[in-house]
């Protein structure tokens, strides 16, 4: 079930609210489990076989760690076994048909392999779940005793299928006893809308325009950066969407997740970019992977090591190809010539320039993110880098003209325009109006087409 589709927004919501606010506190995380094993297994229920597994492992290993206070040893062969599981779970079912594919890519064999099908939202929860039993084994988290509070926390709907990731320390208070009013679920309401709005009037705009580029065998100069550019948008205002839609619906359950993305796009350095786009991956992965690798604690050489072996392992989390592994070195090198050299290149640039080359630079990665595979992103190289000619003005619609012109327009909404979390700080009527009249759009034009999934849902 996907949050802009009718069967969520006007059977499941409805439903889950009325149960929610009309069974007692101490009831409300039971239904609220209950509701999200629902959600998530809507089209197919035995991936919730999967989590509930996952989830009570992890729930069992936190509570005998925590009665192993001594056994130091003892904690961490249990803290190993957590990551073993946890991991090899995700690397079954995200990587063993790559796996298999490149061994008869290379070999020439043919297995016969029957393609293992990806859970989705597997690549968040795991990562959740995995955090709760590596802070437990620190010390930063008690286990809870709560069975049903843990699982709350691992299938919490929200934001089960593609992120943000909370960890149980942001939120163990807020699963005890958390706050309820009407001005948390106005603004999570508002919050919801403006991100749905945004998915489908702008990000679902830009997915033709993308797709007309894609499918071109050899795109010229112009085709691919149109449709580069374009993807940049669509992925940007795809993606921050659903985390406003997650963060929204956490507001009006009376939970504060943090914020995902700050206005990326206006970045003046990559690692500022970084600081500022999907936050709670990249902050995860410089807790529970780049610190304990060493961080920068060991000289610059293996303080480059860990960057450009963290961001390689980022890029292969998003997906089990190998243009994503070349996407995370590529931010890797990006991220470690910055550290190098104290500062970009461009830094003494007006500052237009600054966040425009930084945007440049940042886009010419999703380059690899979008790439079918090898072959694909060679061909698309070539088109980006002028070897397959100038190209022609892609058609989408109706004319060229149109489709620059909603390129156009977006990008200025994404430079002008505050995020939705700032305009969240204090709420002015006109923005009240325009994600009003945004969110009825969008709710027309969703009767029209037929929804796009998530971007991030792939993922």
């Amino acid at each position: 079930m996907v949050f802009s589709s009718f069967a969520f927004l006007f059977l499941f919501l409805p439903v889950f609210f009325a149960g929610y606010f009309g069974v007692g506190r101490g009831q409300r995380n039971l239904w609220l489990l209950v509701s999200s094993l629902v959600f998530y297994g809507w089209e197919r229920p035995y991936w919730v076989l999967i989590m509930l597994a996952s989830t009570l492992f992890d729930y069992t290993i936190a509570r005998v760690m925590g009665a192993l206070d001594e056994g130091r040893a003892h904690r961490r062969a249990l803290l190993v076994m957590s990551i073993v599981v946890n991991l090899g779970l995700l690397c079954w079912f995200k990587y063993a048909n790559f796996f298999v594919h490149t061994v008869e890519h290379v070999t020439g064999a043919v297995f016969g392999w029957q393609d293992v099908v990806l859970p989705v939202g597997i690549s968040f929860y795991t990562f959740q779940s995995m955090s709760y039993t590596i802070d437990v084994y620190r010390g930063d988290v008690r286990p809870t005793r709560s069975l049903v509070d843990f699982a709350c926390y691992v299938t919490m709907f929200p934001q089960l299928v593609a992120g943000p990731i909370v960890r149980y320390s942001d939120v163990h208070a807020q699963i005890v006893a958390r706050e309820h009013s009407t001005t948390m679920f106005g603004a999570g309401a508002l919050s919801f809308c403006a991100g749905f709005a945004k998915k489908v009037l702008i990000a679902d705009t830009m997915a033709p325009i993308v797709a007309a580029g894609l499918a071109l065998p050899a795109p010229g100069l112009v085709e691919s950066w149109t449709s580069l550019v374009a993807y940049s948008a669509q992925i940007y205002f795809d993606f921050s969407g659903y985390s406003d839609m997650a963060i929204g619906l956490g507001l009006m359950l009376g939970f504060r997740f943090t914020k995902n993305f700050d206005s990326p796009y206006l970045s003046q350095s990559i690692t500022e970019s970084w600081r500022r786009w999907h936050i709670s991956l990249s902050t995860w992965l410089r807790d529970y992977l780049y610190i304990p690798l060493g961080g920068n604690r060991l000289g610059k050489g293996r303080t480059y090591v860990n960057l450009l072996t963290t961001m390689a392992l980022g890029g292969l989390w998003h997906g089990a190809n190998w243009p994503f592994v070349l996407w995370g070195v590529y931010h890797g090198l990006l991220l470690c010539i910055e550290r190098f050299a104290g500062r970009p290149f461009w830094s003494g640039w007006p500052r237009p320039l600054r966040i425009l080359t930084t945007w440049l630079v940042f886009t010419f990665g999703w380059s690899m993110f979008i790439a079918r595979d090898a072959a694909h992103l060679w061909a698309y190289w070539r088109g980006l880098f002028g070897f397959a000619g100038a190209g022609e003005a892609l058609v989408v619609h109706t004319s060229g003209a149109v489709t620059l012109g909603s390129i156009g327009v977006v990008y200025a909404i994404v430079w002008l325009a505050p995020n939705t979390h700032a305009l969240l700080r204090r709420i002015h009527p006109l923005f009240l109006a325009l994600v009003a009249v945004g969110f009825a759009a969008a709710l027309a034009h969703s009767m029209a087409v037929s929804h796009l999934p998530f971007l991030y849902f792939r993922f």
